[in-house]
C-alpha cells in the first residue's frame, strides 16, 4: 500500500469569524470544521499531521493524539505551512494538502483526487473547480492544449487571468519527494510578502515535470469558511446532504429545510421526522418512530416506534414504543422501558423507568428506580435534593401514586402500594400498604365570604 500522508493547514486565525475561538473548532452539524476534513481523510491516509497556530492548545485539546502535530508560530503563507510539516513526512508515498476549513469536502471527492494523480503519474495533482464569482481564489491558468501551466493568486493575476473562471480550491496531492523538494526553493517575492504553496506547482511545471488536475463536479463542496456567513452556508449544504441521505435510506422529513440532523445520527427507515426537529451529538433512532415536532434530541439511544412529541431530551434511552410529550424534558441518565408513557410538562432526570409505567402530566422524577406498572399521578414530585446531597427513591412494581404527592427521598414505596393523593411521605411505604400523609381537613361554615368580598373586582 503506497503511504499516503495527509498535510491540514489549520494554524490561521480566522479574523472574520470574530470569536475567541480557533476557526477550525466551530461546529456544524455536530463536528469543528476540521474534524469534518478529519473524517473525510480517515480511510485514505496512513497519517494525519495537523499544521496549528492561532489556538493551538486548544486544537491539540479538541483532537488530542489523534493527529500529529506542526507550528506555525508565524503565518507566512500555505508554503511556509507545509514547511513546518516537512520535518514529519518520511519523503515516500503521496502527501496530500488539505485546509482544515473545508468541511464539505468527502472522503469520495478525496478518493479521486488520489485516483487521477495515480492514473496520469504526475508530480502533483491540483483539485480545482469552475465558480461562477471566482473573486479571492487562485486562478487555474491553461496552455492552448489545456495543460495546467500555472497558479495565479487574486492580488497577483492581471485582467485576462481574473476573468478565468476555474480556481484552486486548495487541496493538493504531491509526490513526497518531490514536494520536500521545491520547498526548499519557495520565495516570497510578491505582493503579499507570503511562501506561497501554489508557487510549489510553478517550480514542478518549470522542470518539466507533469502537474495534473481534477475538478469537482460541484464546486460548493470545496468551500471554505471564513465567516459566519460561510460557516451558515456550509452547514446548509451539509444538512442537505445529510437529509437526502436519509430519506434516501426509508426516513420521511414533512419538511426537510426546517429539520436538523448531525452527521453521526441514525435514523431507522419508517421513520417520519416532523419540522424543527433537532437530532444533536451521537442520536440513534430506531424503526418506525414519530419525532416532533418542535423537538430536540442530543445523544441519546431510541427504540422502534417511539413517540416524542414537543420534547427536550438529552443523554436518554427509551425502548421501543414509549410514548414521550408534548412538552416533556428527560435529561441525562434517564432510561425509560418499553411501553412507557410520558406526558405533558413532565421532567425525568438520572432515572430508571420500568416497563409500561405511566407519568401523565406535571410531574418530576429525579434519581429515581421504578418499577413495571407503575402510575404517578398528577403533580407527583420525587424531592431528591436536601439542599446538600442528592438522595435515591425507589418504587416497586404497580405501585400507584396518587396526584399532588411528594415522596421525599431517601424513599421506598413497595410493590402494590398506594399513595394517597395528596400526601407528603417521607418514610417507606411496605408492599401493598395504603399511604396517607396529608393535614386533616377543617371546614369553617359561613366564612367563605369574608375571602370572596375581599378578593371581588368589577369583572369577578
Amino acid at each position: 500500500m503506497t503511504e499516503v500522508t495527509a498535510v491540514i493547514l489549520a494554524a490561521g486565525e480566522g479574523k472574520r469569524m470574530k470569536s475567541k475561538y480557533p476557526k477550525v473548532l466551530h461546529q456544524i452539524c455536530g463536528r469543528p470544521l476540521l474534524g469534518h476534513v478529519l473524517a473525510a481523510l480517515e480511510d485514505l491516509c496512513t497519517e494525519k499531521i495537523v499544521v496549528i497556530g492561532h489556538g493551538a492548545a486548544e486544537v491539540k485539546a479538541a483532537f488530542g493524539s489523534s493527529v500529529r502535530y506542526a507550528l506555525q508560530e508565524e503565518q507566512l503563507g500555505t508554503g511556509h505551512a507545509v514547511m513546518q510539516a516537512a520535518p514529519l513526512l518520511s519523503g515516500r508515498g503521496e502527501v496530500m494538502v488539505v485546509c482544515g476549513d473545508t468541511p464539505l469536502l468527502s472522503s469520495e471527492t478525496l478518493g479521486e483526487l488520489l485516483k487521477e494523480h495515480r492514473r496520469t503519474g504526475a508530480a502533483a495533482t491540483v483539485l480545482t473547480a469552475l465558480v461562477p464569482n471566482p473573486f479571492g481564489y487562485g486562478r487555474i491558468i491553461r496552455s492552448a492544449a489545456g495543460a495546467l501551466e500555472k497558479i495565479v493568486e487574486e492580488k497577483d493575476a492581471d485582467d485576462r487571468e481574473k476573468a478565468v473562471a476555474e480556481i484552486n480550491t486548495g487541496t493538493y496531492v504531491f509526490a513526497a519527494e518531490l514536494l520536500l523538494d521545491v520547498l526548499k526553493r519557495l520565495s516570497n517575492k510578491n505582493s503579499q510578502g507570503e511562501y506561497y504553496l501554489t508557487d510549489c506547482i510553478a517550480l514542478l511545471i518549470g522542470k518539466g515535470l507533469r502537474v495534473s488536475s481534477f475538478c469537482l463536479e460541484d464546486y460548493r463542496h470545496a468551500l471554505g469558511v471564513n465567516d459566519r456567513n460561510q460557516l451558515a452556508q456550509a452547514a446548509f449544504l451539509l444538512r442537505q446532504q445529510i437529509n437526502q441521505r436519509l430519506m434516501n435510506s426509508g426516513v420521511t422529513m414533512v419538511d426537510p429545510a426546517a429539520t436538523y440532523v448531525d452527521i453521526d445520527v441514525r435514523v431507522g427507515p419508517d421513520t417520519t421526522l416532523f419540522p424543527n426537529t433537532s437530532l444533536l451529538g451521537s442520536v440513534e433512532v430506531g424503526m418506525g418512530c414519530s419525532i416532533g415536532p418542535n423537538t430536540e434530541i442530543k445523544d441519546s439511544i431510541l427504540g422502534d416506534n417511539v413517540t416524542v412529541r414537543h420534547s427536550v431530551l438529552s443523554g436518554c434511552k427509551l425502548a421501543d414504543n414509549v410514548t414521550v410529550g408534548p412538552f416533556a424534558q428527560l435529561r441525562p441518565e434517564t432510561v425509560l422501558r418499553e411501553g412507557v408513557k410520558i406526558g405533558n410538562f413532565v421532567e425525568i432526570k438520572k432515572s430508571d423507568i420500568g416497563k409500561n409505567c405511566k407519568i401523565p402530566h406535571l410531574s418530576y422524577v429525579g434519581d429515581a428506580q421504578v418499577g413495571n406498572h407503575v402510575n404517578l399521578g398528577a403533580g407527583t414530585i420525587v424531592v431528591n435534593y436536601d439542599g446538600k446531597e442528592k438522595h435515591c427513591t425507589v418504587i416497586g412494581d404497580q405501585a400507584f401514586v396518587g396526584c399532588n404527592s411528594n415522596l421525599v427521598a431517601p424513599v421506598t414505596i413497595g410493590k402494590g402500594a398506594f399513595v394517597a393523593a395528596g400526601s407528603t411521605i417521607t418514610k417507606d411505604v411496605p408492599p401493598g400498604a395504603l399511604a396517607l400523609a396529608r393535614a386533616k381537613q377543617v371546614n369553617k361554615d359561613k366564612l367563605a365570604d369574608r375571602f370572596i368580598e375581599s378578593g371581588k373586582s368589577d369583572d369577578f
